[in-house]
């Protein structure tokens, strides 16, 4: 084409070029495209009839073709114009200008191909995927009760060649890995937290239906009988044969569930709340963990460390002393202790997960700047109040008396001494002084020695996971410990972890609680009055404007706590000047 002949295409030409200027503007990755487009439109001597012609040109690809068309649509409707029609594909390989298309026009546009229905998934026989499908569709369809993973198991390895607790040789995954695949294809749904139930989706029973008919059209799949022989721990040997709640074969069913009413802490509605819910503890056989079949380790959370510079010092120093700490992310404390079993999955095969079971003892680490820090800020009571709720009673604070600026210290000394006071007395934990890391370090070291001598040669008792609800933990835990006082009850790390969450299992409960300590000298024993008195933020933020606006109305928000809970004893009482710090933040003002 000439260098100064017309544009066979000006229109579409005209388009480019102003994308060509807006990609330039952006300073678009996609300008270079754009320009090696126009220029090839702009040197094209035919005229194209729709814009999907100009695909054959360089440049050109799919993206631009269709930008093109709708841009054409948009022009025609504007000038009442009638969209160009789609010209059906040139048998020759040249380009399909004016000319060659003529009676194009008038034919109709080419029907889209039809898209070919995507092959219904049927798992191969005997597969992993095969068989957890056949051990889920035992359940009645509809069903929301689900299996948990021991369970699961239990049902689907007779219909599974591999193994779905143990990697075959030379492999690095089980069976249990097919769960990924199901959960991928929504033919299994996944809930609840700590202990996991699963179940067949609609579409997960229209893959289960179309099993059962390959292995027998006229047998209706089968539901796993609910009573099996428990088998002892610690021997080959069957116990005797008993009936077992089909919820799991740990859970025992008893004859007249035990009820608790009046459990006092933070799970029930509140302290002896008469209004607090009746709950139902479930009575189970304990996963016993013999002498010699784990050892005891120290767990130190990654974010202890002496300086930003030096964040091994820890982990080194232990390991300098023969400890060395399995180091990760803890969800509560700073240190704890687990015992690790040897077979790592012993557990699996009886109805927990993993293969650490947490000891009774827990330390929150606080340096002396940090206490006060936390003090004034409200974590120091806000952690607390979590390691109450931990379930471990052995809880020690471990606090580094390092050198402070005499001034900073002299100001803060009450202060500091209050918050120690409180936390032997009033929270019954044990307060451990050190002058400074190396002293923490030999303090750990120690902790860990007796630990290892005290756990390692008895029996471990340990809750089913699938038993556990973030409900009934704390009541089961206190109910077990009034009834067997000398044979501790343990959990398991995952279990540990899932329970102590800031947010895995948070309730609008805690939430509130939360948002209540946020307020300087609200302390845990506080918020909780508060709560059982105005139920949930909504209540509690609707009795402050019931007080009314305007000065007589302020005067009423700010006396509202305080003449509920101005008469309390001890720690559980509300000063005037707190229910006046408590207004302006909940207050209607």
């Amino acid at each position: 084409m000439p260098p100064n002949a017309p544009c066979a295409n000006p229109l579409l030409l005209q388009w480019m070029q102003e994308w060509v200027e807006q990609e330039r503007d952006r300073n678009s990755r996609g300008l270079l495209t754009y320009k090696n487009a126009f220029a090839a439109l702009r040197a094209c001597p035919v005229t194209f009839q729709h814009p999907s012609q100009a695909q054959q040109l360089k440049g050109f690809g799919e993206k631009i073709c269709k930008r093109l068309t709708e841009r054409m649509e948009q022009h025609c409707r504007e000038n009442g114009l009638p969209m160009p029609k789609r010209p059906r594909r040139s048998a020759g390989h040249g380009l399909v200008g004016q000319n060659d298309g003529d009676q194009d026009q008038d034919d109709e546009e080419r029907p889209a191909k039809r898209q070919r229905k995507p092959k219904p998934y049927v798992p191969a026989l005997r597969s992993g995927p095969y068989a957890l499908i056949l051990a889920l569709a035992t359940l009645e369809e509809g069903s929301r009760s689900g299996l948990s993973r021991y369970q699961l198991v239990e049902r689907a390895q007779p219909h599974c060649d591999a193994s779905f607790t143990a990697a075959d040789p030379g492999k690095f995954y089980t069976a249990w890995n097919s769960m990924k695949t199901l959960l991928d294809k929504d033919l299994v749904e996944e809930r609840g937290r700590p202990t996991r139930k699963y179940n067949l989706t609609e579409e997960g029973w229209d893959v289960a239906r179309r099993i059962q008919q390959t292995i027998d059209p006229n047998q209706p799949v089968q539901p796993a009988p609910l009573a099996r022989p428990e088998v002892d721990v610690d021997s080959a040997e069957p116990a005797p044969t008993r009936l077992v709640n089909n919820r799991s074969p740990s859970v025992e069913v008893e004859d007249r569930p035990r009820v608790i009413s009046s459990y006092a802490d933070v799970v029930t509605d509140g302290d002896g709340d008469s209004s607090s819910e009746s709950l139902v503890l479930p009575k189970f056989r304990p996963i016993r963990l013999a002498p010699g079949t784990f050892d005891v380790h120290l767990v130190l959370d990654i974010r202890e460390v002496r300086a930003k510079t030096d964040r091994d010092y820890m982990q080194n120093e232990l390991s300098k002393k023969g400890v060395n700490p399995i180091m990760r992310a803890l969800e509560l404390g700073d240190a704890l202790w687990v015992a690790k079993c040897k077979d790592a999955n012993f557990l699996s095969r009886l109805g927990a997960e993993g293969d650490e079971i947490v000891l009774d003892y827990i330390v929150e680490r606080k340096r002396l700047d940090d206490l006060i820090g936390s003090v004034k800020d409200g974590r120091f009571h806000e952690q607390k109040f979590r390691l109450k709720r931990s379930g471990i009673q052995n809880i020690v604070y471990i606090i580094e008396e390092i050198s402070l600026d005499s001034e900073v210290l002299d100001k803060r000394a009450e202060m500091v001494q209050s918050a120690i006071a409180s936390t032997q007395v009033v929270d019954g934990f044990f307060v451990k002084k050190t002058q400074k890391i190396d002293d923490t370090i030999r303090y750990l070291t120690r902790m860990t020695m007796l630990l290892k001598r005290q756990y390692e040669n008895k029996p471990l008792l340990v809750i089913p996971t699938e038993v556990l609800t973030a409900q009934n933990y704390l009541p089961l835990l206190e109910h077990l410990r009034k009834e067997e006082p000398s044979a501790g009850h343990h959990i398991t790390y995952p279990a540990f972890a899932s329970l102590a969450s800031k947010s895995d299992m948070m309730t609008l409960r805690d939430v509130y609680l939360k948002m209540l300590m946020t307020t300087r000298q609200l302390t845990g024993e506080k918020a909780l009055e508060i709560q059982k008195r105005w139920k949930t933020p909504y209540l509690f933020v609707k009795a402050f404007e019931g007080c009314g606006r305007g000065v007589d109305g302020k005067k009423r928000q700010e006396d509202m706590v305080f003449a509920q809970m101005g008469n309390l004893f001890g720690r559980k009482k509300i000063t005037k000047s707190l229910s006046q710090k408590i207004a302006e933040v909940w207050g209607d003002t």
